[in-house]
């Protein structure tokens, strides 16, 4: 994982692209979206919250597929993590590059993201590259030691 690949580096407010057969969102949802994301990377856990409550999908990505989570987790948000997956996020889904939120947790060295996602069940050798081997070539050794290895 380097900074070039970091989940998020895409345009702001990018969305998923349009499956085929299926309409185009309309600018407020896409404002919308930009906004619910942003608030991940954030850590806005209150207004996440009230979004999530009223019925936002916690599983959204962008166009990069980074996940709501995946953005929580990158940026430190271990609250908003916690948030996300009580509202149904995949705790080990990865984005389109193969990144799990585990992996972007021990790479940036939040150990107390790792532990919420650890209880939520990701593994840590999942991924391109897993969190295990994430920790090991960041010296991560906190996140090493949750891990087990």
């Amino acid at each position: 994982m380097t900074e070039n690949s970091a989940p998020g580096s895409t345009t702001p407010g990018s969305t998923t692209s349009t499956p085929p057969g299926t309409q185009a969102p309309d600018e407020e949802t896409l404002a919308l979206a930009a906004k619910l994301f942003q608030a991940a990377r954030d850590g806005d856990t209150g207004l996440l919250r009230a979004y999530l409550d009223a019925g936002a999908p916690a599983s959204m990505t962008n166009a990069a597929g980074d996940s709501l989570l995946m953005l929580a987790a990158y940026h430190g948000h271990a609250e908003t993590v916690r948030l996300i997956l009580q509202h149904g996020a995949e705790a080990g889904k990865a984005n389109d590059r193969g990144q799990t939120p585990l992996a972007g947790a021990a790479f940036k060295g939040y150990t107390d993201v790792a532990k919420a996602l650890l209880e939520a069940g990701a593994d840590p050798d999942a991924g391109t590259p897993s969190a295990r081997a994430a920790a090991q070539m960041f010296a991560r050794t906190e996140i090493l030691e949750l891990l087990g290895n």
